[in-house]
């Protein structure tokens, strides 16, 4: 949204003899110091501050002012001073609206005159006063004159009031704030406030601004008596209402706030400072200010001038600005109601009822700018667009009828396009109209229609411009009895119809020919020639009316089917109807072909119709059941088992699939043992009429074998323990229990007593559906004591049997090593493991068959150390 903006530069007077115009404003300042040197008086400081356009050459900026001192009620001078200027501020003061997207700079001087003077504290009081002329040109609220008009600016030095002496007073100082930037048309504010150091109230008030020096005298010195001439505002501005009707200032607080003017310029804007003490007026400061209006863009709110619905009460919205925004506060403008709010950036809306309703749009963007838009929302549905086309062919016009609907408001333009490719004149705007084409076609025709409520809508219609009249036949080849009447059907448009049969003798069995259903009665096979002629458009077709003396039917042959299954009869007729009934009374649809599912024998009788003509046969279905079949719930069996097959049917014949896993895999319980889970399927059949097979599955789940190991036979010693170590899934069962710990477990300690031979334990594991497998290990037992048994020979021939040379441990709890030397004294084998031997190999070459010398020495359990030395033969 692109507004104007307003600088608001605050400049008290200034101008440069003969020089162009360069005030922008300025205003008079005094401090009280103290008594003055001279009985009954008082001492001030007075400080004037003249604001220039920074265009402004030294030339252009005074070197002095001149104060006048007045009597304040007789307005007689008292006193001219001539001030030097002693000093100058800072220009950039401009402040920014945070709304600006663009930031013109705001460039101005503010030249400052400072002096003291002692003055005698009279009744009257004074009043102090400074002219100079002349104001910039073209201002706004002035008009083209403002170029040759000065300025005054004034203050007031109170004297006796009600008897009392407000002599030591100091004025009111005004808040530097001289210059900011706000938007055309956009609400604004400026702090216009002041401060007053004796504690004084204030109270604001737009004034008028006055007029003084001229282009002859730019500077009076001294200044001419008060009271001065005002501004020649130019109307409709004053100085009560120098920018606009809707800016006002609060006269607690000196805030300026309104919506901006909406005409670029600059505006003169006095405002007057009262100062009040104990309730009593006691002095008036005036502060003069310039406002320029420009070009800036204000990035906040902004929506579309208006919303409206005419299909439903609901409706999208968003900010329309490009601006960055960080808050959202959207009313829906529903009267009466809080409720009707959101803070969503889109939000949507449903309005209860239709009416027009006011949207407003609040938002404050990323600089703390917070901005406000306003539209209208219009809620009235029921909005339809149609319209209807009527027309021959061609050679002549369609005619287009507007059929909206509006259901508020009514329809008040239309705009058509009637889609004539060969010209850009086929529009009209009329409510109905008519258009004729060059030519067949098939296109669109569009229509635009708006009502009084604000709706506009847009309905398009596919058209084909034909190049004959409209005719549809119902059919075109029927039957009917030589005793029926027959009604011919033919859709036409506009047109003449006229029907001629191909046989002279049916012209007088027609009931009409120039209708479009007229009645006909052949008594022969004739074919009817339809034609419609609109204004020379021309369609044509046929109809074929076959003639019967009479007709038969015939409703299939007998049938058998399955039980629960359906039948579709084959009827043979030349009817046109049917009605069937069933010797046991349930229904049949009325259709030459009905589809059947009876669930016992039945007989169905079928009549059928042409016209008059009539003809009745039946036939009969015959249900047959299926056959039956049940080979039980699925089961588990261990490896290696078997189980017969529990299978029970009712049929002629049965076949049992897979079969290699089966033993008398013909009949119907076969014994099975499959060795993984398998899935037999039995297939049962049947003589009784239903020949489709029936099938059932049993799956037969094996239970992979359980693998037990109970460990190598091993020796003992008499009281010595042994730890047996068995491995398997499932729970353990030991047997025999002589000298077994626990039976239970698959590492139990086991201790025989002397004069034990040896004794074969088994082992059992049980695991899933009591499925088991079985070890056994053997274990002898040495009376001798701890020794070390080395065998005399070995064949590590890969067979599993005495393929290792390694000491049997009898008594022995540590092995300190066992050796193997060839017969040059090579040792060719080492190891400290109990239970780990040679297999004839060294460094991974079989050793040639001979004789081998072994040494062997291991500590029993206590704690003495056994030796072994000899030799072993390699058997190869």
């Amino acid at each position: 949204m692109c507004r104007s903006f307003i600088l608001l530069i605050l400049c008290l007077l200034g101008w440069v003899p003969m020089q162009a115009a360069h005030l922008k404003g300025g205003w008079i300042q005094y401090e009280y110091l103290g008594d003055g040197t001279a009985a009954n008086s008082s001492r001030y400081r007075i400080t004037v501050r003249q604001y220039l356009d920074c265009n402004s050459n030294q030339n252009q900026r005074d070197g002095v002012v001149h104060i006048g001192i007045f009597n304040g009620a007789s307005n007689a001078l008292i006193e001219s001073r001539t001030v030097p200027r002693s000093g100058s501020d800072n220009p950039d003061k401009t402040t920014y609206d945070p709304c600006l997207s663009s930031k013109p700079r705001v460039c101005y001087f503010i030249d400052r005159y400072t002096t003291e003077i002692d003055l005698p504290n009279i009744a009257e009081g004074y009043i102090l006063s400074v002219q100079r002329c002349c104001r910039i040109s073209n201002i706004a609220n002035v008009g083209a004159i403002s170029s040759t008009i000065g300025v005054s600016y004034t203050n007031t030095i109170p004297g006796i009031i009600n008897g009392t002496s407000y002599a030591k007073n100091s004025s009111p100082l005004f808040a530097q704030k001289d210059t900011a930037i706000v938007c055309f048309n956009a609400p604004f504010t400026f702090d216009f406030g002041a401060t007053d150091a004796d504690g004084d109230s204030l109270s604001y008030n737009f004034c008028t601004g006055l007029t003084g020096g001229s282009q002859a005298v730019p500077q009076p010195n001294p200044s001419s008596n008060p009271p001065y001439a005002g501004v020649p505002y130019q109307p409709p501005y004053t100085g009560a209402f120098p920018m606009s009707s809707s800016v006002s200032i609060n006269p607690a607080t000196g805030l300026i706030s309104g919506i901006a003017p909406s005409i670029a310029g600059e505006y003169i804007v006095a405002v007057c400072a009262s100062e009040f003490r104990n309730g009593v007026k006691i002095g008036e400061t005036r502060k003069e200010i310039h406002i320029q209006v420009a070009d800036c863009s204000l990035s906040a709110a902004d929506l579309k001038p208006t919303y409206i619905t005419c299909d439903g009460f609901t409706l999208s919205f968003q900010n329309e600005s490009p601006g960055q925004v960080n808050n959202y506060l959207w009313d829906f403008g529903v009267t009466n109601s809080t409720t009707d709010v959101s803070t969503d950036p889109t939000p949507t809306y449903t309005y209860a009822d239709t009416g027009t309703y006011r949207l407003k749009l609040k938002v404050t963007n990323t600089g703390g700018c917070q901005d406000s838009a306003f539209a209208e929302v219009r809620i009235y549905p029921g909005f339809t667009p149609d319209f209807t086309i009527t027309g021959s062919c061609y050679l002549n016009e369609y005619t287009f009828k507007d059929a909206t609907v509006s259901r508020y408001g009514v329809v008040n333009s239309w705009r058509w396009n009637f889609g004539d490719n060969t010209t850009s004149a086929d529009t009209s705007i009329a409510k109905d109209s008519a258009w004729k084409y060059p030519a067949p076609l098939n296109t669109n025709v569009s229509l635009i229609v708006t009502n009084s409520k604000g709706c506009i809508d847009t309905i398009t219609k596919p058209f084909s411009v034909l190049d004959k009249p409209l005719l549809n036949l119902a059919f075109k080849d029927t039957l009917i009895c030589s005793i029926d009447t027959l009604p011919l059907i033919a859709n036409v448009g506009a047109g003449v119809v006229n029907w001629t049969p191909d046989i002279s003798g049916s012209l007088s069995r027609i009931s009409n020919r120039n209708i479009a259903n007229p009645l006909v009665y052949p008594v022969d096979t004739t074919r009817y020639v339809v034609t419609v002629n609109n204004n020379g458009c021309i369609n044509s077709d046929t109809v074929t009316v076959n003639v019967l003396d009479f007709i038969s039917v015939d409703a299939g042959p007998s049938a058998i089917i399955c039980q629960t299954d359906t039948i579709q009869l084959q009827t043979v007729s030349e009817a046109l109807s049917y009605q069937w009934t069933s010797a046991s009374g349930s229904p049949v649809d009325p259709v030459k072909f009905p589809r059947l599912a009876p669930l016992q024998d039945e007989t169905y009788y079928v009549t059928a119709n042409l016209g008059y003509c009539q003809a009745r046969d039946s036939v009969k279905i015959r249900v047959a059941p299926y056959p039956r079949v049940n080979v039980g719930p699925d089961t588990t069996i261990c490896f290696g088992s078997r189980l017969n097959l529990p299978a029970s049917i009712v049929g002629a014949s049965y076949r049992w699939s897979p079969t290699n896993s089966m033993i008398n895999a013909n009949t119907l319980n076969p014994l099975a043992g499959p060795s993984r889970t398998t899935s037999y399927i039995l297939t049962v059949t049947d003589t009784l009429g239903c020949n489709k097979p029936v099938t059932d599955t049993i799956v037969v789940r094996v239970v992979p074998p359980i693998n037990v190991n109970a460990g190598s036979d091993t020796v003992a010693l008499p009281d010595q323990p042994l730890q047996l170590n068995a491995s398997g899934n499932g729970s353990f069962s030991w047997t025999p229990l002589t000298g077994i710990s626990n039976p239970t477990v698959s590492n139990p300690i086991l201790t025989l007593a002397a004069g034990t031979d040896s004794i074969t334990y088994r082992v059992r594991v049980t695991g899933e559906a009591g499925c088991y497998g079985e070890d056994e290990i053997t274990v002898r037992v040495f009376s001798g004591g701890p020794q070390l048994f080395i065998p005399t020979a070995f064949t590590p021939n890969a067979d599993g049997r005495n393929d290792v040379l390694k000491p049997v441990a009898v008594g022995i709890t540590q092995l300190v090593y066992f050796s193997i030397f060839n017969r040059w004294g090579q040792q060719i084998f080492y190891t400290n493991e109990l239970n780990k031997g040679w297999d004839g190999t060294f460094k991974g070459e079989p050793q040639p068959a001979g004789t081998y010398v072994f040494q062997a020495e291991g500590i029993d359990y206590l704690g003495n150390r056994v030796y072994k030395k000899g030799t072993a033969v390699l058997i190869r």
